[in-house]
């Protein structure tokens, strides 16, 4: 694929780049095919080629994952993409189906940047289900980067197999926490848990060193969420009380956690960033660009966010309130202002 002047990393994605490629000027190309290729860095690449090559005339979304393709076992989000080679990129047609039986057919036309934002580099491709633009797209104060607020995300650096002489189920002297999504319990961490099928901890020595993070606060969001799950992002505030006193804490590979260069979080900071990021307006503007049930770093350095000034008082309030339910976390980013 190289040697023709392709550079994708599946079956699916190279068919269609090679049909965009052979396609005479006016040509139309429709595919059938998985929607992870709309977001992430190793299909950037293949939207590049295609982009430079066609023009995307309608996408078409199934909403069900599991009812279109039953009978083949297929259960990836699928959508159809229909390019024109050589073509003017004007507006998109977007429609939607919960299935293949297209009772429920709804289509709506949208600009070419509300699909593709002009300003991003990754050029990920949003499917918009209705015409009106959502809370996130609306609201002034949300338009902040990750680099404006002084914080990065990263994905956990611990890869379990390649340290695996080094983990340990139970803490013990030379020890330090290691954190799994499975010791996340709703905005919170529950550590140590006994009996769980992962390690508890991780030795601290010169071999592990390099991948562990000094004991601070964090805000922490989960790679990857089952296809039964409501929601796609879901962000827990790790707190450095939890710990015992541990100096440092590993975080695995399953995990993304947002840090400041490689250090904790100010407390309210954290708080508020989890608290942002569970709101139903920030999953519902995700799933836009995001079609399958995996959150990368490069997906959450994208988006947009309140200024760090918005976030650390998103956080003192949320710090204040006794339970915090979708309602009223939803609620509150309603009320954010510049």
């Amino acid at each position: 694929m190289r040697s023709v002047g392709v550079e994708t990393v599946n079956l699916y994605s190279a068919f269609v780049a090679l049909a965009v490629a052979l396609a005479a000027p006016g040509g139309q190309i429709v595919a059938i095919i998985p929607r992870s290729f709309c977001n992430g860095p190793y299909y950037r690449p293949f939207r590049d080629f295609f982009l430079k090559r066609s023009a995307i005339r309608h996408l078409h979304l199934f909403e069900s994952r599991c009812k279109t393709f039953k009978d083949d076992d297929v259960l990836q989000e699928n959508i159809i993409i229909q390019l024109e080679r050589g073509g003017q990129q004007g507006p998109v047609t977007v429609s939607t189906s919960i299935d293949d039986t297209f009772t429920d057919l709804a289509a709506y036309e949208h600009p070419f940047d509300r699909i593709v934002f002009p300003d991003d580099p990754e050029r990920f491709i949003h499917v918009p289900t209705s015409p009106e633009k959502n809370a996130i797209e609306l609201c002034p104060a949300i338009r902040h980067s990750l680099a404006d607020l002084g914080i990065q995300v990263s994905t956990g650096p611990v890869v379990d197999f390649r340290l695996k002489e080094h983990l340990r189920d139970v803490l013990e002297p030379g020890a330090v926490p290691l954190l799994y999504p499975g010791h996340f319990r709703g905005s919170g961490v529950a550590w140590p848990i006994d009996g769980m099928k992962k390690p508890n901890a991780i030795l601290h020595n010169a071999d592990t060193e390099k991948w562990l993070y000094p004991t601070g606060f964090y805000c922490v969001v989960r790679r990857f969420s089952s296809k039964e799950e409501k929601r796609r992002i879901m962000a827990s505030v790790v707190d450095p009380g939890s710990f015992g006193g541990a100096l440092r804490l590993g975080f695995e590979n399953h995990l993304n956690l947002f840090h400041e260069n490689k250090l904790g979080l100010p407390r309210a900071l954290a708080h508020g960033l989890c608290v942002f990021l569970n709101t139903t307006a920030v999953d519902e503007n995700f799933r836009r660009f995001n079609g399958h049930t995996q959150v990368n770093a490069t997906d959450l350095k994208l988006m947009k966010y309140p200024s760090r000034e918005t976030l650390m008082d998103l956080g003192e309030w949320a710090m204040r309130q006794g339970q915090l339910t979708q309602t009223v976390i939803d609620a509150k980013l309603g009320t954010l202002t510049e």
